[in-house]
């Protein structure tokens, strides 16, 4: 069973609140609340889970904070407030120093502000709920994604994955600097806060990439009620699988966690407005699919011929 499993089962329930516009199961909750709609959405990070215990406390506020606001871009809202609930095995003045710069210079560059939350002692995890804003009726959610719509990726996919393997020496690399570009994309991933904005209106379905592409889509195809096509010669892979064989780089970019890019749909006639987006906000953004439908199915191919993944997307509740 899968963590949205459970949440189905055990904490799912209908509400019958005309101002609640969504609810369970998507990037955020969205509710209405005086001139727009208002997004809200948690997430908690747990040492030895979402981050290895020698992580540097820069980083961690960093992504601490990031991941967040990378699902308020998912729905294509502004980002506005978050709070802070943070356990700590006990009082460490360099530690909570680091953590703060990285965690506050993350919150400047968006401009959302700390308005709360919680500080207790226990084993190292913290969790941050963010709030967003969004103008009634113009929230990007999983489930309006239309046969014939493109599937886009921004960004490139693989890199975070392949500094996770680095760092338990499942693989190694020759080129350091690669290396550097690999655990900066784990640790300080990039908000795609200006595209999701920019995506309103244009994009048909949008999520962010958290536990990695083929189970993030499928969220998009099952909630859609449609199916999916992924040409894996059409991936935009990170720069530095590129030193490691072909099927590891396409595992890493298909089923690795932590890339933090938008993978969104559209419509074909978006092309050319999709593509003059990309160049303004200097955002790599490329097609690598398409809506079908073979309902509940997403199908991969390469070189023309059907390609199976021998890895699934990250799940924290695998047996």
């Amino acid at each position: 069973m899968n963590e949205f499993e459970i949440i189905k089962r055990y904490f799912q329930r209908k509400i019958d609140d005309p101002d609640l516009k969504l609810g369970i199961g998507d990037d955020c909750a969205i509710f209405n609340f005086g001139s727009n709609n208002v997004a809200v959405t948690t997430d908690t990070l747990v040492e030895g889970v979402h981050f290895f215990p020698d992580v540097e406390p820069h980083a961690l506020g960093y992504k601490s904070l990031a991941v967040n606001i990378s699902d308020l871009a998912a729905m294509g809202a502004v980002p506005r407030y978050f709070t802070l609930a943070m356990t700590i095995p006990e009082y460490n003045q360099q530690f909570l120093e680091q953590f703060t710069h990285g965690l506050f210079e993350i919150a400047n560059r968006h401009q959302i502000r700390l308005i709360g939350g919680d500080t207790t002692r226990g084993p190292l995890s913290i969790t941050i709920t963010a709030i967003g804003e969004i103008s009634h009726g113009k929230e990007i959610t999983r489930h309006k994604a239309k046969i014939g719509d493109d599937i886009y990726v921004s960004g490139d996919l693989g890199g975070a994955a392949l500094a996770v393997f680095l760092k338990s020496n499942q693989t190694h690399l020759n080129d350091q600097y690669l290396e550097i570009e690999a655990f900066k994309r784990l640790e300080y991933p990039i908000p795609r806060v200006n595209l999701g904005l920019k995506l309103v209106g244009i994009a048909s379905s949008m999520l962010d990439l958290s536990d990695g592409l083929s189970s993030d889509l499928e969220h998009i195809v099952r909630l859609s009620n449609v199916g999916a096509i992924i040409d894996l010669d059409l991936i935009p892979y990170s720069q530095s699988l590129y030193e490691i064989d072909m099927l590891n780089r396409i595992n890493m970019a298909i089923s690795g966690g932590d890339d933090y890019e938008l993978c969104f749909t559209s419509d074909p006639e978006n092309r050319e407005a999709i593509s003059k987006l990309s160049t303004e906000l200097n955002i790599p953004v490329t097609i690598i699919g398409s809506i079908t439908d073979n309902i509940g199915n997403i199908c991969y191919h390469m070189k023309g011929m059907p390609f199976e993944l021998h890895t699934k997307g990250y799940n924290h509740f695998t047996d």
